[in-house]
């Protein structure tokens, strides 16, 4: 979700089961965080700190245990030993580091030099805030120019309760990408239930799920009709709540008083009502999987 989707294809999801990856030969857990501690293991995590560099999102990412925490007990809202929770806050006249003044501060980790691997199956386990304008995102990110080393959304939402997204951005497919999908929950459920987020990353092909729902799959030759694919190089896990901007904008074309976020949307911010909960995240390496520190 680093830079601006362009208008989305509304696209069926088809109901796959998930593969069992974890009985594949040679699968073993390469990384597993499922925030039981008193604080985020640093040594897992980057908590980033820069003003709003992209898509004209409204928010600063800071560093601070208001906006980065880990719960436990009523406050984990179910996660099994505890939570990460992400929580926007709204900080009217807030100067970041680059010297630009914001309205909101927000959270964003990377596992960056901590973990980066090659192929596996990458998932996370995690409850999302309802509200228009809310633009929380789990993703793997390779190390260089973007996108040449390539950006794999493993789900990607706006505020719009309903539907979560999947996305592949590279070299001839970024922006206004064929390379995307939607799957629309059944009116029971949404967005912010708890939900597994995965995708299945293989020499040649990318298979994105929700719970145990294929949402969709990429092969090499799909890709490679757009521009070269970039998805044979070591990437790094991305958990970020970022608020307006490009995406949710062209969904919800609200353009006051922020671009992509309502008032009603900045009301429930001030009113502490749009936290992104990480219950755990999980890598699964298959033979062939390069995990790198």
């Amino acid at each position: 979700m680093r830079y601006t989707l362009l208008p989305l294809l509304l696209l069926s999801s088809a109901c796959v089961r998930h593969p069992a990856t974890g009985r594949a030969p040679g699968a073993r857990t390469i990384f597993f965080d499922d925030f039981d501690g008193l604080s985020l293991d640093r040594t897992k995590w980057n908590v980033e700190v820069r003003g709003a560099a992209y898509n004209d999102e409204q928010q600063a990412y800071v560093d601070s245990a208001p906006t980065v925490f880990i719960a436990h007990g009523r406050a984990a809202q179910g996660a099994s030993n505890g939570a990460l929770v992400i929580r926007p806050l709204y900080a009217p006249g807030y100067v970041s580091a680059d010297g630009n003044r914001h309205d909101f501060v927000s959270g964003h980790l990377d596992s960056h030099r901590h973990f980066d691997f090659t192929y596996g199956v990458a998932s996370a386990r995690m409850k999302l805030p309802a509200g228009s304008g809310f633009w929380p995102a789990f993703w793997l990110l390779g190390a260089g120019d973007w996108p040449a080393t390539g950006e794999v959304d493993v789900m990607e939402n706006v505020g719009e309760s309903d539907w979560t997204s999947v996305a592949l951005h590279g070299p001839g497919y970024s922006g206004d990408t064929p390379l995307f999908n939607r799957l629309y929950f059944p009116p029971d459920d949404d967005v912010t239930r708890w939900h597994v987020y995965t995708v299945d990353w293989r020499p040649d092909t990318l298979l994105f799920y929700v719970d145990e729902t294929l949402v969709y799959r990429l092969t090499r030759p799909m890709v490679e009709n757009y521009g070269r694919w970039s998805f044979d190089n070591p990437k790094y896990m991305i958990l970020n709540l970022a608020l307006g901007g490009a995406y949710p904008l062209k969904v919800n074309g609200v353009k006051l008083p922020y671009p992509g976020l309502p008032q009603a949307t900045v009301d429930r911010i001030r009113s502490g009502k749009g936290d992104v909960l990480v219950d755990w995240v999980r890598v699964t390496g298959y033979e062939g999987s390069t995990p790198a520190k």
